[in-house]
């Protein structure tokens, strides 16, 4: 095998891993919107509401402590959806899964917010994997074209 013939099939190789890691990465997205959308479907088929203190307040995860209607303090573990300009200290209303009363799997949202707040973060990281695979793709093919033109000249 020539290097020439060898070189174009390192960029096959390569252009193809761009391809999977791309369509991985935009699959993934989707996957996130699709499961906030599940997780908002769950809490509406037994919403209740509460008001709850912010805990602690982070762009990805924020802490929140809540009394359930039944006299029961709440702090899930995995925090509350949608935490976006959430402040430590700060009071909101929280809609949760009322059938899941364990801590470690109950679901809490911030009230008003679901799982449309997921489609702009989502597809901008669709966007933006395209804008970088693409041009990279178009390079890898172009070379690959160059490689087996300079192999049968």
């Amino acid at each position: 095998m020539t290097d020439t013939a060898r070189g174009s099939r390192t960029l096959r190789r390569t252009r193809l891993i761009v391809l999977v890691v791309a369509t991985a990465i935009s699959v993934l997205a989707v996957l996130l919107v699709v499961g906030a959308w599940r997780n908002d479907v769950t809490i509406d088929s037994d919403k209740g509401t509460a008001t709850a203190e912010v805990l602690s307040a982070g762009k990805l995860r924020s802490a929140v402590s809540f009394i359930t209607p039944d006299g029961v303090t709440h702090n899930p573990a995995l925090g509350v959806l949608y935490p976006t300009n959430l402040v430590a200290g700060q009071r909101i209303e929280v809609e949760y899964y009322k059938a899941e009363p364990d801590d470690v799997e109950l679901l809490v949202r911030v009230a008003g917010r679901d799982a449309t707040v997921a489609i702009v973060p989502a597809g901008s990281v669709i966007v933006v994997t395209w804008l970088i695979a693409g041009p990279v793709l178009f390079w890898l093919r172009r070379k690959e074209t160059q490689r087996k033109e300079a192999e049968y000249a």
